[in-house]
């Protein structure tokens, strides 16, 4: 495996993904509500639709490096899925722990936070597929639960559970019926 190219990659991807998801963050309001947009992008302000983001730009990066990087692919595809489960539960549990202490969100602290877990996910992506000797062995629950985070993220969007993770503070809604109608520079990242 060529250790220093792949953990170039991961550390260039850390800039990457970061600016992929600022962009998908818009797509929905820019694209006026495409399918494709639903998918991909934020459709509300909702944790869960900003996590979205985020992990669609991780795992359109690592495809990405998949084509890039001569790694091997098992190894590689749990130590991405480890990073994908980590970055959506960095997200979550940070943003969760900081808000229970100041009352509110921060966008600083969103802007921040998000960076280091996108950080964290690729840092946890290489150690996995690099270091782990044994990591192969979980090539299938890691397919599978990549196939979980897939289902997830195409239902939920639609048919959200009605809990905080889900709902627009700036609506009150939920999914895509949740959906803000401010304009583009009146939302949060």
């Amino acid at each position: 495996m060529e250790y220093k190219r792949y953990a170039l990659s991961e550390a260039v991807g850390v800039a990457v993904i970061y600016s992929a998801a600022v962009l998908l963050h818009f797509i929905y309001q820019l694209s006026g509500g495409g399918t494709l947009a639903v998918i991909f992008g934020a459709v509300n302000e909702s944790v869960w639709e900003h996590v979205k983001i985020f992990t669609e730009a991780y795992c359109g990066y690592a495809l990405l490096q998949l084509l890039w990087l001569r790694v091997p692919f098992k190894r590689y595809l749990v130590g991405k899925c480890c990073g994908l489960y980590v970055l959506m539960a960095g997200m979550i549990g940070f943003f969760y722990l900081y808000t229970s202490f100041t009352g509110e969100a921060i966008l600083w602290v969103d802007i921040v936070s998000s960076a280091v877990t996108v950080a964290a996910a690729q840092l946890c992506s290489y150690l996995v597929a690099t270091k782990w000797s044994g990591a192969q062995e979980y090539f299938a629950p890691a397919l599978l639960l990549i196939m979980l985070y897939y289902l997830m993220f195409f239902s939920f969007t639609v048919f959200p559970p009605r809990i905080g993770l889900f709902r627009d503070p700036i609506t009150g809604g939920y999914g895509i019926a949740g959906a803000s109608s401010l304009p583009i520079d009146a939302l949060q990242i």
